[in-house]
C-alpha cells in the first residue's frame, strides 16, 4: 500500500521537475508512510523515503512506518545532511501548509553550505491532496466502517428524541453512541440546530431547547483509523406542518436527483448544477448558498471540490458528500448529506441512515 503511493508520488514529482518533497500535513503524512503521532517530516526523493521526528515518536514510526528510514532528530541538521547528500536540486515544499516561521528556519539551516549543494526550494500547492481524491480499495472500507458508525448513531438516537432537551444535550448524545460504536474520536464539532437556528448552516449547538413541529438539522461525523465520516439528517419532533414537508421534499428532490445522475468526467460545477437548478426552479435560488459536496477521507474536506466554481473533474473511486440544503431566515432549514464513492456506472451511496 504504501510502495503504491509512494510510486504515485514520484511520478507527480517528475511531472513536476522535483527531485524531492519535504513534507509535514498530517494526513499527508499518514497517508505516505503510516505514522499517525503529532510530529514529524517526510523527506522523499525518487531513491530514498525519510521520516524524521523526535525521541517521542521514534519507536511508533519504526512500527508504524516500516517503508521509511526512521531518523530521531532535533533541530534542522538531519536536513542539511540529506541536501549534502542529494546534490543541487529542486525540492518542493507545501506551502499551503508551512508556516512562514518554519520556512525561515529551514532557510536559515541550509544557509552555510556550499553554493553547488544548496538545494533550490519549490513551493508546491495540493500536489499529494490531489493523488489522495482517488481512493483505493483499502480506504473505501476504513470509510465504510466510519460511515456505519455515524449511521448507527444518527439510527439510534434520533428516533428518541423530545421536545424540551436542549440542541447541546441532543449533540452529547450523539457524540457518546458515536463512542459507543466504536469511534476514535469526532471528524468535527456536531451540530444540533433547531427551529430558526436551523437557518445557519454551521450552527454552533447551544442551550435552545428544541420545540414539536420545528425542522431540526443535524450535521455530525466521526473519525476511525484517521478516516473521517459527515451526515446530516433534518427531523421532526412530532407532526412536521405543510412548510416542512414542502422544503423537506424540495432538498431530498435535489439530492436524490443528483447521485442518480452523477458520473465520471463532470467537473465539480457541472455535478453541483445537478442539485442546485432543481432549487432555482422552485424559488429557491438565493437559499442555497454554499457548495454541493466536499471530498472526504483523513480530512473531513478535501479534494474534489464540489461546488459553483469548482473545475475538479470527478473521477472514479473519489468520495464526497452530496448535501443540497434550502435556509429560510426566522423559520430554519433543511439540509440532507450523504457520502457517496463515484463508480463506472455512477454515484453508489455508502451512507445509509433513513432519510
Amino acid at each position: 500500500m504504501t510502495a503504491h503511493r509512494l510510486k504515485r508520488l514520484r511520478s507527480a514529482l517528475t511531472e513536476k521537475e522535483l527531485d524531492a518533497i519535504l513534507i509535514s500535513t498530517p494526513e499527508n503524512r499518514q497517508y505516505l508512510s503510516g505514522f499517525v503521532g503529532t510530529a514529524g517530516w517526510l523527506f522523499i526523493s525518487h531513491e530514498r523515503a525519510i521520516l524524521a521526528t523526535d525521541f517521542r515518536y521514534t519507536e511508533q514510526a519504526t512500527h508504524q512506518a516500516p517503508d521509511f528510514e526512521v531518523l530521531q532528530v532535533a533541530g534542522w541538521k538531519w536536513l542539511v545532511e540529506q541536501m549534502e547528500k542529494l546534490g543541487p536540486a529542486r525540492v518542493g515544499f507545501e506551502s499551503q501548509h508551512v508556516t512562514m516561521a518554519a520556512y525561515r528556519r529551514i532557510v536559515a539551516a541550509i544557509k552555510d553550505m556550499p553554493d553547488e549543494k544548496r538545494p533550490t526550494f519549490v513551493a508546491t500547492s495540493n500536489l499529494i491532496e490531489n493523488i489522495r481524491a482517488v481512493k483505493d480499495a483499502h480506504e473505501l472500507e476504513l470509510l465504510q466502517n466510519v460511515i456505519d458508525i455515524s449511521d448507527k448513531a444518527m439510527e439510534t438516537v434520533t428516533p428518541n428524541l423530545q421536545a424540551g432537551q436542549t440542541e447541546r444535550e441532543i449533540a452529547w448524545l450523539l457524540e457518546k453512541a458515536m463512542r459507543e460504536f466504536g469511534a476514535d474520536s469526532l471528524s468535527f464539532d456536531t451540530i444540533v440546530a433547531g427551529g430558526p437556528n436551523g437557518a445557519m448552516p454551521h450552527h454552533r449547538a447551544g442551550d435552545r431547547p428544541v420545540r414539536e413541529g420545528e425542522p431540526i438539522v443535524i450535521d455530525m461525523g466521526a473519525k476511525l483509523d484517521g478516516y473521517c465520516s459527515d451526515i446530516t439528517r433534518t427531523v421532526c419532533i412530532g407532526q412536521p406542518d405543510d412548510q416542512f414537508r414542502k422544503i423537506y421534499n424540495l432538498v431530498l428532490g435535489a439530492q436524490l436527483s443528483a447521485i442518480s445522475t452523477l458520473k465520471p468526467s463532470l467537473n465539480g460545477e457541472e455535478a453541483d448544477n445537478l442539485a442546485r437548478t432543481v432549487l432555482d426552479d422552485a424559488g429557491y435560488k438565493k437559499n442555497f448558498g454554499h457548495s454541493l459536496g466536499h471530498g472526504i477521507g483523513l480530512a473531513v474536506h478535501e479534494f474534489p471540490r464540489v461546488g459553483p466554481t469548482s473545475p475538479d473533474i470527478l473521477e472514479e473511486s473519489m468520495v464526497f458528500s452530496v448535501e443540497p440544503g434550502i435556509y429560510l431566515s426566522g423559520w430554519g432549514g433543511v439540509r440532507i448529506e450523504d457520502l457517496v464513492v463515484l463508480e463506472e456506472s455512477g454515484a453508489r451511496p455508502l451512507s445509509k441512515a433513513r432519510k
